[in-house]
């Protein structure tokens, strides 16, 4: 039996009557739908609910919200691997293909297989304190180092591989996917990457000098960016939902995840149009 995971956006305003929508058309097919325990609660489908659903075995996660609501699933999924579909109750959706008067028409293709999936890379973050290397966790869209509301500017040393990059001050430095370069990276001047680019981007947040400017470079590259400050009010970003407080002198490594994201497409929307709709004619 197919197994779905339904993680709906609580804080939408109206998100119980899609929700609804969804069982009813899961209703009488031969499908196990499950939603995580608090959200069944919240919402009045305490029989959906389980507790630990990111261990339990699923074959697809179903995200009902906006963009940040599928980032949030990709990483609560991030181990099992499983294709993400979402359902967009957002004010962009910007990676999202189920737009809310398809959501019969779009599910029904789920169970007869007419979908592809697509695999865009996430980063993993690591941060080194007094020598010790610990992993903080993963991001689809980017990974961000930044100061707090009131502090002074970091010096970052920034060095890709094994090479020395670049000493300079900022508010902050973003290491972006390519799906992330429309996100953060590209509201700080970085560029827009198509997704399919192998390709990670480097974006500064307000530098103080003339010398560095957003970088695109290799998937492959480890990016490693030493934080000095003078003050501990500096902090790592997963996908601008996890944060992370760090240290003075704290070392940040980003590179290549092991796993991808692995998102369900339906081929009836092109990168371009999409982009054009949602982000440049939105603006």
């Amino acid at each position: 039996m197919f197994t779905i995971a339904v993680f709906p956006n609580v804080t939408k305003a109206n998100i119980r009557a899609i929700l609804d929508r969804v069982l009813a058309f899961f209703a009488d097919k031969r499908v196990c739908v499950l939603l995580p325990a608090k959200e069944a609660r919240l919402l009045g489908h305490e029989e959906y609910g389980i507790e630990n659903i990111n261990r339990h075995p699923i074959d697809m996660a179903l995200s009902i919200g906006g963009d940040g609501t599928l980032l949030n699933v990709c990483r609560r999924v991030y181990e099992q691997t499983v294709p993400v579909c979402g359902i967009n109750f957002g004010t962009v959706g910007f990676l999202i293909d189920i737009e809310l008067d398809e959501i019969e028409t779009k599910l029904q293709k789920i169970l007869d297989k007419e979908y592809h999936i697509e695999e865009r890379l996430m980063l993993s973050g690591y941060v080194v304190h007094h020598g010790k290397k610990s992993y903080k966790g993963s991001a689809v869209n980017d990974i961000v180092v930044t100061k707090g509301g009131l502090a002074r500017m970091l010096r970052f040393g920034l060095s890709i591989n094994d090479t020395r990059i670049a000493n300079y001050k900022a508010d902050g430095l973003i290491v972006s996917t390519a799906t992330g370069s429309t996100a953060y990276s590209l509201s700080a001047g970085g560029p827009i990457v198509n997704p399919h680019v192998k390709a990670l981007v480097l974006t500064p947040i307000c530098p103080h000098t003339f010398d560095i400017r957003s970088m695109v470079i290799s998937e492959d590259d480890t990016v490693r960016m030493r934080i000095k400050a003078g003050h501990s009010d500096i902090f790592v970003t997963f996908d601008g939902q996890k944060s992370f407080q760090i240290a003075d002198e704290d070392e940040v490594i980003v590179r290549k995840a092991k796993n991808p994201a692995r998102i369900v497409k339906f081929g009836d929307k092109d990168y371009y149009r999409t982009m054009k709709e949602k982000l440049l004619d939105n603006a």
